[in-house]
């Protein structure tokens, strides 16, 4: 059940400093061992999908509310977040890395301090959670629109798919928020411009975390939304 986010500048400041993890250390690390940048929902909040190292031990390395979490093989170590060059320290990746996949946009230096409050990682990961999962419920409702993996995409920092023949075909996700939008919301975004009100946010449609929280049913509120969205763009 999503909850109202009290403190919206702990929520901001724990969103940066995830996004700036993700976008600096997870991605960066997975990218390294497999050329790949996408990452998934975890417990508490995001992960990288397992890997495997030159040892042959397979690695994960996730975010867990206040925690950086780090798996080899059957070993899992934890760290509080506190800076961002202690977490590359401690995960083995150079804050500055480039992967050529992506530009960061967040900033690489290691003394940049985090503030992750404990509140705010919980609204981050029931809000990621929730996102994964009424994607993935879309995602198997449109199983003949060539639904793409679902991904958290580290320099967005929101977790997506895209589906739908291709003069109808859009992104359908879960965002934690940004500039644009400070809470969290669910948007549907169409490959091809189309002249339609439904489109509230300029080129996408948004449907926002208060409206979200008021409806007596979040999940069926924001599977409607899709399908509106999925409707509009292929009318």
């Amino acid at each position: 059940m999503l909850e109202p986010i009290t403190d919206l500048d702990e929520y901001i400041a724990t969103r940066t400093a995830w996004h700036t993890l993700g976008e600096r250390v997870l991605a960066p690390a997975r990218h390294a061992a497999t050329g790949r940048i996408g990452l998934r929902v975890g417990a508490g909040g995001v992960t990288t999908p397992p890997f495997e190292l030159t040892s042959g031990d397979t690695r994960t390395i996730g975010i867990d509310g206040t925690e950086l979490v780090v798996t080899n093989g059957e070993r899992t170590r934890r760290r509080a977040i506190t800076t961002l060059g202690d977490a590359a320290e401690f995960v083995g990746t150079d804050p500055a890395a480039d992967t050529g996949v992506f530009t960061a946009t967040t900033p690489a230096d290691p003394t940049l301090p985090f503030a992750v409050a404990p509140a705010a990682a919980r609204a981050l990961g029931d809000w990621f959670a929730f996102g994964d999962r009424v994607l993935t419920h879309w995602r198997a409702e449109r199983a003949g629109d060539t639904p793409t993996e679902i991904q958290l995409w580290p320099e967005h920092f929101d977790v997506a798919l895209d589906l739908g023949p291709e003069a109808g075909r859009a992104n359908y996700g879960a965002s934690p928020g940004d500039g644009g939008h400070e809470l969290p919301y669910v948007y549907v975004g169409p490959w091809n411009p189309i002249d339609d009100p439904f489109w509230n946010a300029g080129s996408y449609a948004r449907l926002g975390y208060e409206e979200l929280v008021a409806a007596p049913d979040a999940h069926a509120f924001a599977m409607k939304f899709f399908a509106l969205g999925y409707a509009v763009a292929n009318s």
